[in-house]
């Protein structure tokens, strides 16, 4: 499903890259949740995902970034927490609106986005931290 990514490749495509994949595994993930969410925590969950790529773009394309990182940041965190929260409701437990999954196997899911969304994080944190040392060594303007 993944490809491999070379270690001299554009860190900048490698986000994109991660946010695909993560964006792929969690809509597998929500086409089981419970009917019932198909319109509400199920279509928010996804939003925050396409959210989150669209402010990868958006950032990629400005020259001034830091307001609109800061938002990618945000969207990000509610991301991971609207994941938590249908975990936590035992959504990851229901495969085709019948709660038959057994309970290994939801954590075994919820670990795999989990991993996607922590490494996602990881990388916003990082783009974070770089720009904010550049605007302190003054090569960017605020």
């Amino acid at each position: 499903m993944s490809r491999h990514i070379p270690k001299n490749e554009n860190p900048q495509a490698t986000i994109f890259h991660k946010c695909r994949e993560m964006i792929k595994l969690l809509n597998i993930h929500l086409n089981h949740f419970p009917k019932h969410e198909k319109y509400a925590l199920c279509n928010e969950i996804r939003n925050a995902a396409y959210d989150v790529y669209s402010l990868l773009v958006e950032c990629k394309k400005r020259y001034h970034n830091k307001t609109s990182l800061t938002k990618l940041d945000v969207r990000h965190e509610q991301l991971r927490m609207l994941v938590n929260l249908a975990y936590e409701l035992g959504y990851y437990e229901f495969h085709n609106s019948a709660s038959t999954r057994s309970e290994s196997e939801a954590n075994r899911r919820y670990s795999a986005i989990c991993v996607y969304i922590n490494e996602l994080g990881a990388m916003i944190g990082g783009w974070i931290r770089n720009l904010k040392s550049e605007i302190n060594l003054g090569v960017v303007d605020q």
